[in-house]
């Protein structure tokens, strides 16, 4: 199936072949937190579409590199320091602490590096300068920002023009002196009481002897990212991820930076940007102070909730959360179990059937759709339907008690494949419920007895079952036996 993918290109506004730079190595970013606060929900759903994303690569064939960044450097940082009483640095690694934590409870595991802004500081005084040598950065009393008129492809990935771009303003760009209200910034020079690093920007070619500096102070927001991505993968690489509200300004900046430092375009082959996740259909934001945290959501649901919620749904497109939607996850889930545990008796040797060549063909077809609908944008709506409808088609052959434990297992092993990618299988709890040979035996006994309509034997023998510790339950779908 290598070659076969297709996805969503921000940049071109269509669907496009997956065709990595470098053969079948495939170098993926995506823009992280910045850790002044907890994260919520709406992070989650860029963490975990792009965890499944990655992990759908790795079994296609490709090989990833996934980077992250962590902004750990900040206004915003700064700020809630400043009202917390505590260093902007201890403030950002508590907050990281929190956010790496909670990725492990949510299964999100795929990401090989995690960068920290602070740590590649060089790299970052690095850019800048080459900017201003180039002559697309400039010196204020504040800092040195970038001059969005020099670059002619500004607006390429947001489809604003410069105009356009003057009325909006990124979060901690404000300067009366810009030459464009649409300039944003690069570095900003200390100020007293806050992190700062010792820049030498050395002697730009456009300025007179009078105008060198020494700029201490940090790193704009824009800059961190470029700077770290062109260190890992060079001025070019195969995709760039986050969320759609960080199209512009944020995106649009790097790729001005980039492009203008090494002259190659495009900076990144492929823009996949996640839609929305609301609340109540409000966009879950902490400027809003309607969000979910995900510490939050923990404790009331098991994370494969989540991942199920959030994979479910087609990456791309907004979403809206609720209680409800919640039931309506447990009870899709609930589903799939139940459908497993009967399928792993099975497998495991209670029944002596054939087996069914229905089943053979209902499989085939149910991974055909998966895959070829992964396929075509990672089109998880349809991909999923195809698993629920496997589902309900098999439940209609194991009522008829025709399945064989080849036919469970490949089955069984289907469902392994998806949870590999999507992370939303309790297989855990399934193992926990593995059947003693004696209860199968039971088992086997009772399933004969009611298909000879001897009522009162197979009731005596569901009573000797659950003497082991496991109870037998009769539904429309089939005979399901748990422990008790």
């Amino acid at each position: 199936m290598f070659g076969k993918l297709r996805i969503y290109n921000t940049l071109s506004g269509k669907k496009e072949i997956l065709k990595p730079l470098k053969n079948e190595r495939v170098n993926l970013f995506v823009c992280g937190p910045t850790v002044y606060d907890f994260s919520h929900i709406g992070h989650a759903r860029t963490c975990i579409i792009f965890d499944c994303f990655v992990k759908y690569l790795s079994a296609m064939g490709f090989k990833v590199f996934y980077l992250q960044n962590i902004t750990d450097i900040d206004d915003k940082i700064i700020a809630r320091a400043k009202e917390s009483q505590v260093t902007p640095k201890n403030l950002a690694k508590t907050f990281e602490k929190d956010y790496f934590k909670n990725m492990k409870l949510l299964g999100v595991n795929s990401v090989n590096k995690y960068a920290r802004a602070t740590d590649y500081i060089k790299e970052i005084i690095s850019q800048v300068k080459r900017l201003l040598d180039k002559g697309y950065a400039y010196k204020l009393e504040d800092g040195i920002y970038y001059n969005i008129k020099k670059f002619q492809s500004y607006g390429k990935l947001s489809g604003r023009t410069v105009l356009q771009a003057d009325d909006a303003v990124s979060r901690i760009d404000y300067s009366k002196n810009k030459k464009n209200r649409g300039d944003f910034c690069l570095w900003k020079f200390s100020r007293a009481e806050e992190p700062s690093w010792s820049a030498s920007f050395g002697l730009p070619s456009q300025l007179s002897p009078d105008e060198s500096w020494e700029g201490a102070g940090r790193p704009g927001w824009h800059i961190e990212d470029t700077a770290i991505t062109e260190k890992f993968f060079g001025p070019q690489y195969d995709i760039h991820g986050g969320s759609r509200d960080l199209i512009f300004p944020h995106h649009e900046a790097e790729i001005s930076q980039m492009e203008a430092i090494s002259g190659k375009k495009p900076m990144a082959k492929y823009w996949m940007h996640t839609g929305f996740l609301t609340i109540e259909g409000q966009k879950m934001s902490k400027s809003l102070n309607n969000f979910i945290t995900i510490e939050a959501f923990l404790k009331r649901y098991p994370y494969r909730y989540l991942r199920f919620w959030i994979a479910k749904n087609l990456w791309r497109s907004p979403i809206n959360y609720s209680e409800s939607t919640m039931l309506e996850v447990k009870s899709s889930l609930e589903k799939i179990g139940e459908f497993l545990r009967k399928i792993q008796i099975i497998k495991n040797g209670v029944g002596k059937a054939r087996g069914s060549a229905n089943l053979n063909k209902i499989l085939k077809d149910a991974r055909t759709i998966f895959y070829k609908s992964l396929d075509d944008n990672f089109n998880t709506p349809k991909a999923f339907a195809a698993v629920f409808e496997l589902v309900k088609k098999a439940n209609t052959l194991l009522d008829q008690n025709v399945l064989s434990p080849k036919n469970a297992a490949d089955t069984h092993k289907f469902f392994e494949e998806i949870d590999r990618v999507f992370g939303f299988i309790d297989f855990d709890s399934l193992k926990k419920s593995n059947v003693p040979d004696d209860v199968k035996k039971l088992f086997r006994e009772r399933e004969n007895y009611r298909k000879s309509e001897n009522w009162a034997k197979a009731d005596e023998v569901r009573i000797e079952i659950e003497k082991y510790g496991f109870s037998v339950e009769d539904t429309k779908s089939g005979t399901v036996i748990k422990k008790m």
